[in-house]
């Protein structure tokens, strides 16, 4: 659905930022970008919903050229943006009026907006705030507002920039909770982070490096990559790197373990051949 060809772009007359990225990004795919400070990442996602333009190449969004205007809004409704700060996309007096702002501008019926309304606050556990103004919700709720906001305008796509990076940790599960449920029922979700512990809901993995696409592959085919992540000022989920650690150690442990409970009973499973084979020395 989002096809980049030959994308290069650069802000006025400063260098290359983004520099012959070629890649196809398919329905309802779940694509992490990640990189490090000064990559381009934040670039080339402004790219996918007409943001951003290129100054070479093409960007479609479902055969649709971001370089043509005209092309824009249809854009937009596809490619839904949720940007660091959610108080930078805040528009309403109340959680429900804000959700209303996008599809109210497409021309739909009271009616039509009315239920897109609820079943965006349904869907991310905001019902009972509809009537709330939006700044009095905390930081994990009002991501949730902005992935509402973004589902109400029945969008294919959800793009995120480093969407969690000042919210604690039980409402950073929640968030991420979430993109997974979406992800499920067929949304495509590219999130953009640091914090490579997230990624394990993952199918793909971009990795830029000043502004090319360095890698492009599954999440266990890139995090085994331990000594070229760090190279790169990148670092590894914890348990990818606790498992290349082991493995340095001599340890015969399986590759491609992301959870806690997955590497948990690889340790155990180990420990307990260990201790079989002194018992039969």
């Amino acid at each position: 659905m989002i096809s980049v060809r030959n994308l290069n772009f650069s802000y006025a007359d400063d260098q290359m930022i983004l520099q012959d990225i070629n890649l196809e990004i398919e329905d309802g795919q779940y694509v992490a970008v990640i990189g490090a400070n000064g990559s381009g990442k934040t670039t080339l996602i402004r790219h996918f919903n007409a943001l951003l333009r290129p100054a070479s190449g093409d960007v479609l969004v479902n055969g649709l050229s971001t370089r043509y205007v005209k092309s824009h809004p249809e854009i937009r409704r596809m490619i839904g943006m949720i940007f660091q700060n959610p108080d930078n996309q805040m528009v309403g007096m109340t959680v429900e009026e804000d959700v209303a702002f996008g599809p109210g501008n497409l021309g739909l019926s009271s009616a039509e907006i009315r239920k897109r309304v609820d079943e965006a606050l349904e869907k991310v556990g905001l019902s009972e705030y509809k009537t709330r103004p939006p700044h009095t919700l905390s930081g994990g709720q009002k991501q949730l507002l902005a992935i509402a906001g973004v589902l109400a305008m029945d969008s294919r796509f959800i793009v995120l920039d480093e969407p969690t990076s000042s919210l604690d940790p039980e409402s950073r599960f929640i968030v991420l909770e979430q993109l997974k449920q979406l992800n499920q029922e067929g949304i495509g979700i590219i999130h953009v982070t640091h914090n490579m512990d997230e990624l394990a809901n993952a199918h793909r993995v971009l990795v830029l490096e000043k502004g090319k696409l360095a890698a492009d592959g599954a999440p266990g085919d890139i995090f085994r990559r331990v000594e070229w992540l760090r190279d790169l000022g990148l670092a590894p989920p914890k348990i990818t790197e606790l498992i290349w650690y082991l493995r340095q150690k001599g340890f015969d442990i399986r590759e491609g373990l992301f959870s806690i409970q997955q590497a948990g009973d690889e340790i155990i499973s180990l420990m307990n051949a260990h201790r079989l084979k002194a018992v039969n020395m």
